[in-house]
């Protein structure tokens, strides 16, 4: 994946609306944005296995392969950030889209300036390969913050940039109850809604993560209705 600057990210559309892309594209050049367009989950693919994009926009009613199962398989091979088109309402595949790794979703239909504002939000949470890399060690676990990655020993943890910052906001102090308001401007860069559920699945992701590790200390927990803590043992 190339890294490059917010106002110079190269973004990848899937979606089976041809005139919704066209309309995506018109709005988001003037923004700086390269924009390509796919019009199925199989050219998606095959287009993010030979370029060079910083972001996917992908839409889960896609025809033959689904988003979901697009998603699948974008994870298995690469960590690039991913936004989700949902159907307005249809919470399960939010969530679902959450648990596969998605780093944030939008339902249809929306403002292309709140798309524009998850966009720049998303992107600024992906690892940059450029800066000096500055480490958090807690527990078993090591942060590299610049390069956003986990390692439990000689073991590397694959996140997304969505899952490593809410590790990271948790990391930075441990013991300490984070609240899900913090963690959600922090995270996904906009308030934390009654009902909304990300968060939530999100941190559910790092906890699996964590555990197929073999890492219990640190370890996540909740606390009903506030937020999350990172509890570290002496």
């Amino acid at each position: 994946m190339k890294n490059t600057a917010v106002t110079t990210a190269r973004v990848l559309i899937i979606d089976d609306d041809r005139e919704l892309g066209e309309m995506l594209k018109e709005y988001l050049q003037p923004e700086q944005f390269v924009v390509d367009a796919c019009l199925s989950g199989e050219d998606g693919i095959d287009t993010l296995r030979g370029g060079n994009h910083d972001i996917v926009i992908l839409d889960i009613m896609l025809p033959g392969m689904n988003g979901l199962e697009v998603l699948k398989q974008i994870r298995d091979m690469s960590d690039i950030p991913t936004i989700m088109l949902t159907a307005k309402g249809d919470d399960v595949d939010r969530i679902v889209g959450l648990e596969l790794g998605a780093d944030d979703y939008l339902a249809k239909p929306f403002n292309p300036r709140e798309l524009l504002a998850r966009l720049k939000a998303t992107l600024r949470r992906a690892p940059t390969s450029t800066a000096v890399a500055s480490r958090l060690a807690v527990g078993a676990i090591e942060l590299d913050i610049k390069a956003q990655k986990v390692v439990a020993g000689s073991a590397s943890i694959r996140l997304t940039g969505t899952e490593f910052e809410l590790l990271r906001c948790l990391a930075e102090a441990p013991g300490e109850i984070i609240s899900k308001d913090d963690l959600s401007n922090r995270a996904l860069g906009r308030r934390h809604m009654p009902y909304d559920r990300s968060i939530d699945t999100h941190m559910s992701n790092v906890r699996r993560k964590l555990g197929d590790a073999g890492v219990s200390n640190p370890s996540i927990q909740s606390r009903r209705c506030v937020g999350y803590c990172l509890l570290v043992e002496e």
